[in-house]
């Protein structure tokens, strides 16, 4: 029995260290291959670090990025320049219309009723112009008339001064009476009032000349006024019809015949083609690479699928905030620095416009390669020249600043 309880005994405690030893043996094995994944998962990990890398480095760090971005389009704004009822509405909107088609007719009853009386005075002013040049040329005639009864008179009273004198002669021989020479001498005097008067007739026929002539000139005054009169009603009833000024699309139109319309009223929108353009925002921490000319990629929400490569065309000359209704008025109060945005053009490129899927207003995203464009950067410095023309105080001041803080 001793011998069965030491086997026994050997058997139970051979037990345990059979165990012991597989479960260690075990473990070398388990922890390889948690070794084999991490290193995987860092060599991985190293690799795409690796490419994101070399791609910032060799591209990404030259990209400028922003979604603050927008399509724009140089909206045309159509308003009517008169009062009037709406005749016709024959556009409604959304619609694509070609430059010159009618977008809406006004009641042109009355401006064609006031355009052919301007027309009528117009003519009447004619038929009066042509009055006085007759008038004018009868009093040229009577001039003629008069300065001929002056040569007559002038005639007469040669005449008589000569006779006079020579019944004046005879008289002082006794040869005549002196009723004779009393006659002469009326008749002298009779040829010299003669004269007198026909000399007031030519100055009075050259007066009324003169008269007729500056009633000629006041009458082609107004006769001008009156063409111009003509020529304001047919402006006027030109106005009764708004055209669209180019080819686009015609949009916010909601006009019904016999609507009042009133002189500067906003009747339509009009969208013209080609005019897409995107204006992104960027920060003024970003405008350190943005020039002229770049080349932007311009992604669209309407178009997820596709990229487009466009170009920077213009920038702003002042931020966003600056433009606006009430600007920021930094000078008082607390301040809190806030990064400032400044509008850049981008022109969108044909293909993109060809898709007939942009509209003003979609959402963008621009990215800017910053080793492009030939323009001007953004950051405005003054020449040396500019420097050197500058005050004395002026740059003393400027100098002086950076002391003080």
């Amino acid at each position: 029995m001793a011998d069965d309880a030491k086997q026994t005994s050997g058997v139970g405690a051979g037990a345990p260290e059979g165990t012991t030893a597989d479960t260690t043996a075990g473990k070398p094995a388990g922890g390889g291959r948690k070794k084999k994944i991490l290193g995987t998962v860092a060599l991985v990990a190293l690799l795409g670090a690796a490419w994101w890398g070399e791609g910032y480095w060799t591209e990404g760090r030259f990209m400028v990025e922003t979604d603050d971005a927008y399509v724009q389009s140089d909206i045309t704004l159509i308003a009517s320049r008169v009062e009037g009822y709406v005749a016709q509405a024959p556009v409604k909107s959304n619609t694509h219309v070609k430059a010159g088609d009618v977008i809406v007719a006004l009641d042109d009853r009355d401006t064609r009723i006031a355009l052919d009386t301007a027309k009528t005075n117009f003519e009447t002013a004619g038929d009066t112009l042509a009055r006085i040049d007759a008038q004018i040329a009868a009093a040229r005639a009577s001039v003629q008339q008069a300065v001929a009864s002056q040569d007559a008179s002038e005639a007469t009273l040669k005449n008589a001064q000569l006779n006079a004198d020579r019944i004046r002669s005879l008289a002082a021989t006794k040869v005549v009476s002196q009723s004779q020479l009393d006659s002469a001498t009326e008749t002298l005097d009779t040829a010299t009032a003669g004269l007198a008067q026909a000399k007031a007739a030519v100055s009075s026929a050259e007066a009324q000349v003169k008269v007729l002539e500056a009633q000629r000139k006041e009458s082609e005054g107004s006769r001008r006024q009156l063409e111009l009169a003509v020529a304001q009603a047919q402006l006027d009833l030109e106005k009764t019809v708004l055209r669209a000024p180019a080819d686009g699309v015609v949009s916010n139109i909601d006009l019904e015949p016999g609507d009042l319309v009133s002189p500067g009223t906003r009747l339509a929108a009009l969208v013209p083609d080609g005019g897409l353009y995107v204006e992104a925002n960027f920060k003024e921490t970003q405008l350190h690479g943005v020039k002229v000319g770049a080349e932007v990629e311009l992604t669209f929400d309407a178009l997820p699928d596709h990229s487009f490569t466009g170009h920077v065309t213009s920038l702003a000359p002042a931020t966003g905030a600056v433009f606006s209704l009430l600007p920021a008025e930094n000078a008082t109060g607390n301040f809190t620095k806030v990064v400032q945005r400044v509008p850049v053009r981008i022109s969108v490129p044909d293909e993109a416009v060809a898709t007939g899927a942009l509209r003003a207003g979609l959402s963008t995203v621009a990215t800017v390669d910053s080793r492009t464009g030939t323009g001007q950067p953004v950051e405005n410095r003054p020449s040396e020249d500019a420097v050197a023309l500058a005050p004395a105080a002026s740059i003393g001041a400027a100098h002086a600043a950076p002391a003080q803080d």
